[in-house]
């Protein structure tokens, strides 16, 4: 009978062997885990600066959009409401869109807090929903703030919300354009 024979060379790996592959793993842990950190921050900046662009857009639009009509009101109501847009560039005014009216100061969306008219936030479609709530900004990530004529928004998750939004800020007298900061991303 044929006794079993086993191989000279060792099966599996040694302390050795074992103890370089977790010194390897520690020193990619070190060096992934603060490029990861980093690109969550990346990834605010970047929601910040396309709302930013959002908002910019809008406001331009918008300010276009009332200035080819001319003051002249529209026929008919606007959709979703019984508001009659009258396209005046004036302090006050209101001009129609695909999905509401919009309401103006001095041709450009005003800044309106959440319950109130249809502003630069609605204007802006960061939400799929025309005049969102502050529930459903935010589950979109973004945060939304006013202070008379001023509009503050930023990013949900921001380590230090105060050091990471852009603002808004509707125009004060006729001919002035609307005011949109550059970002402050320092808490982002």
């Amino acid at each position: 009978m044929k006794g079993t024979r086993f191989r000279s060379g060792a099966a599996g790996f040694t302390l050795i062997e074992l103890i370089v592959v977790v010194i390897i793993l520690g020193i990619l842990a070190a060096v992934a885990l603060p490029r990861f950190i980093n690109l969550q921050r990346d990834a605010r900046i970047a929601k910040l600066q396309a709302a930013r662009g959002s908002v910019s857009a809008a406001s331009a639009l918008v300010h276009a959009t009332t200035l080819s009509r001319g003051g002249v009101a529209d026929p008919a109501a606007c959709v979703g409401g019984s508001v009659t847009a009258n396209n005046s560039n004036g302090a006050t005014g209101t001009v129609c869109t695909e999905s509401g009216v919009i309401y103006l100061v001095f041709g450009y969306p005003q800044v309106s807090p959440f319950s109130g008219n249809p502003g630069i936030l609605s204007a802006a479609g960061l939400t799929g929903i025309f005049n969102p709530t502050q529930a459903q900004l935010e589950a979109e990530g973004y945060t939304y703030t006013t202070n008379g004529g001023i509009a503050t928004f930023g990013v949900v998750g921001a380590p230090d919300a105060a050091n990471c939004y852009f603002t808004y800020a509707q125009p004060t007298v006729a001919n002035a354009a609307a005011m949109i900061s550059g970002l402050t991303i320092s808490g982002c």
